[in-house]
């Protein structure tokens, strides 16, 4: 089975791992009612940076998840994740059903936010055309047959 390019591996994971991060909200400005947010403070690589959190988005964030995103380019790509990321050998399987449950939670947590929602059929798109690029062509069958067995 041939290895997917090393470049479209680095494309995919660089993508997951900005899709993971993009729903943290850090703003520079504090400024807001006091009724509205809560100020606290991130650590990310050694720097500190205040993160507001308006009431809209907490309550955004513990808001029971929709079954689906409402946007289709992200709606199917959650619906093939699984099967064409288990044809492209991108993660050991072991790892796989966590890393689509994180994409998964991510993708409709941001489709609840106003904010973040307007850029979500791009992102999606453009995390489908990097899973193609890096299938080399193969097709990502969702119901693959059984293999068979030699007598």
């Amino acid at each position: 089975m041939p290895m997917p390019s090393r470049r479209a591996v680095f494309a995919l994971l660089g993508s997951l791992a900005l899709a993971a991060c993009s729903n943290r909200l850090f703003t520079r400005s504090t400024t807001a009612p006091p009724h509205a947010s809560t100020a606290t403070t991130t650590h990310s690589a050694g720097r500190q940076r205040p993160q507001v959190a308006s009431a809209s988005s907490a309550k955004t964030s513990k808001a029971p998840l929709p079954d689906r995103t409402g946007i289709a380019a992200c709606d199917d790509y959650l619906s093939s994740y699984l099967a064409c990321h288990r044809a492209a050998a991108i993660f050991p399987p072991s790892q796989l059903q966590a890393r689509y449950e994180a994409m998964r939670i991510n993708l409709l947590r941001d489709s609840m936010n106003p904010k973040i929602r307007p850029q979500l059929a791009a992102r999606c798109n453009s995390l489908a055309t990097q899973l193609r690029q890096a299938l080399h062509g193969k097709s990502c069958d969702v119901n693959p047959a059984p293999t068979a067995s030699s007598p």
